[in-house]
């Protein structure tokens, strides 16, 4: 079992940046693919980025965040990070870390097995 503790939301100027950090307790989440989504009310959690297990720099990120948002782990720390940049007010969501036990950090949210509560990002124009 991996639980999954998410941090680092807020409310922030479009422009601005914030770092999210998904902290797991339990196992080892540097044997998991992790992904990042994103969810605003009415809709479905939209991936956002993900990491590949047993790296630090496999990442893939969906189109409407390249350039601007980044994935990343420490495994010291037991901890996957998700840095947001030049956020724009379409960003604003609740925001949710989960694992898979598996290599890739597939896209779809219904592949995962594991779920940290989410954080809320508010972006402001």
């Amino acid at each position: 079992q991996v639980q999954l503790a998410v941090s680092g939301g807020g409310l922030v100027q479009a422009g601005g940046s914030l770092r999210l950090s998904c902290a797991a307790d339990g196992r080892r989440l540097s044997g998991y693919a992790v992904g990042w989504f994103r969810q605003t009310p009415g809709k479905d959690r939209e991936f956002v980025a993900g990491i590949r297990a047993w790296s630090d720099a496999d990442t893939n990120l969906a189109d409407s965040v390249k350039g601007r948002f980044t994935a990343s782990r420490d495994d010291a720390k037991n901890t996957v990070y998700l840095q947001m940049s030049s956020l724009k007010p379409e960003d604003t969501a609740v925001y949710f870390c989960a694992a898979r036990r598996s290599l890739v950090a597939v896209t779809s949210s219904g592949m995962y097995d594991y779920w940290g509560q989410g954080t809320q990002v508010t972006v402001s124009s």
